[in-house]
């Protein structure tokens, strides 16, 4: 019986553990640091906090929820559909909770994982769902150690802080900023928000689903999921729907701020898709408050009562919070990986990279889930996570088909692949401009993939043996 550990219990994590069970393989340990089961909708409390993908396409395919409340579905309820999953399909069992792994040795045909606690757990086979979007990040600035107060990050929100009649500094302009920004507008006495960059924003067609209509709005799945592969199609910036994207985005922002200088500092510098579009009907209304003001330049420094932006300028705040995201770049933070190929982290010292994104040379019977280069500009992660399941699934039943205990790509597949993923991105809008998709300093694109749900879907359907080593 081939013993399976996966690490981390989000989507990824749930998905590729149901996939496993539910076709025969029942020795499958899951290892999450935190309490319960969610990954970034457990970690993800912030005000306002909800799914910017339509509900209908955020749920598996082989577990639809007809119980989303609106179109969007927000934090509460995508995390109590994840647990409702994880129960279904024997995932919470499964678990073993306050686990948080630290390395992972390959020796004798086996993976040796090690806890912060000091204890250990051998598997044959690990797979890592830790994701791309799990570690805060934060700019380190000048002055922090003296700053008196309130000091939050959306990716780790403290709901015990009350930010109500207070003077608020919201750092950041991306996907978690446009839904923090205006439901702090409705408590804090004074808002300021840093932008070091404007953002394409696109109206949201969001609303509450009427309760005759929730169990039929799954039949929405197959029309949004059109529609999101056009987005996909937008990132080639000589396509019609990049300007159809771009227009559309330039008519929101002139129909929500009529104020010529805030409409200037909120139009973009950049070529649409280069970084993430954002969906937002409330973000402008509420730059337009009285006591709420854009300031279009970058944090530099903190002193304990206020905080100095680029511009020299110094502004009074009780309490500073970072919608800044996360460490896209250091995949598999923390954990000290180490197979026959070295060290997984100097390996990938000029940018994560995997075959398919999920299989690495050199580290035997080591998945990935949600690894390099499959981020999306358009689509549900989910579709891309069911797809790398069912691909570690087939690769496993190849193996013991094969009569091997060890699995890995060869090199030179991943660097065919590779060269063709890059070839792609380097055609794309992400090539266009510095964003966090990028290494941060070799420029490298770790996290998208260059196209639809679609194409990865089929480029993942099967498991070519030539391309693996079997031992």
């Amino acid at each position: 019986m081939t013993s399976i550990g996966i690490i981390g219990t989000g989507f990824g994590g749930i998905g590729t553990a149901a996939e496993l069970v539910t076709h025969g393989y029942d020795d499958v340990r899951l290892w999450e640091r935190a309490d319960t089961v969610g990954g970034v909708w457990r970690d993800n409390t912030y005000p306002g906090a909800a799914c910017d993908v339509p509900g209908p396409l955020y749920s598996f395919s082989f577990a639809p929820n007809g119980d989303w409340s609106r179109r969007y579905p927000a934090q509460a309820e995508i995390l109590d559909y994840l647990g409702r999953v994880a129960d279904r399909y024997g995932v919470t069992r499964r678990t073993r909770f306050g686990a948080r792994v630290v390395s992972a040795l390959w020796d004798q045909d086996a993976w040796h994982v090690g806890f912060d606690d000091g204890t250990t757990e051998t598997v044959d086979v690990l797979i890592s769902a830790v994701g791309q979007l799990s570690e805060p990040s934060a700019p380190d600035v000048e002055g922090w150690e003296s700053f008196a107060g309130s000091v939050l990050h959306a990716g780790s929100w403290d709901d015990s802080v009350d930010l109500s009649g207070r003077r608020v500094a919201v750092v950041g302009t991306g996907a978690s900023a446009v839904q923090i920004v205006p439901r702090l507008a409705e408590v804090a006495r004074e808002l300021v928000v840093l932008q070091r960059s404007a953002n394409h924003i696109l109206p949201k067609p969001d609303g509450a689903y009427p309760g005759w209509y929730r169990d039929r709005a799954q039949r929405e799945r197959r029309p949004i999921d059109w529609v999101t592969q056009q987005f996909s199609r937008g990132l080639d910036p000589d396509s019609t729907v990049a300007t159809v994207i771009e227009r559309l985005a330039s008519a929101h922002l002139r129909l929500r701020v009529r104020d010529e200088e805030l409409r200037r500092h909120l139009t973009p510098r950049h070529q649409v898709g280069c970084k993430r579009i954002l969906f937002s009907n409330d973000y402008y209304p509420t730059l337009t408050r009285d006591h709420v003001r854009l300031v279009p330049h970058a944090l530099a420094e903190v002193r304990a009562d206020a905080i100095r932006t680029a511009d020299g300028q110094w502004h009074e705040v009780d309490a500073i919070c970072f919608a800044t995201g996360f460490d896209t770049q250091d995949f598999l933070h923390g954990i000290e990986v180490t197979g026959p190929g070295g060290d997984l982290h100097e390996a990938w010292s000029a940018g994560a990279r995997a075959h398919l994104g999920i299989h690495v040379p050199g580290f035997p019977n080591l998945f990935l889930a949600y690894g390099p280069n499959t981020n999306l500009g358009g689509g549900s992660i989910i579709t891309m996570l069911e797809a790398q399941a069912r691909h570690i699934r087939a690769t496993l039943d190849r193996m013991d088909h094969h009569g091997a205990r060890r699995v890995q790509a060869r090199a030179e597949a991943e660097q065919r692949w590779d060269d063709r993923v890059q070839h792609d991105l380097a055609h794309s809008a992400w090539a266009s401009c510095t964003s966090w998709y990028h290494h941060p300093e070799t420029g490298r694109i770790t996290s998208n993939w260059p196209g639809g749900t679609h194409t990865y879907e089929a480029a993942v359907a099967d498991v070519h043996d030539e391309e693996f080593l079997w031992t």
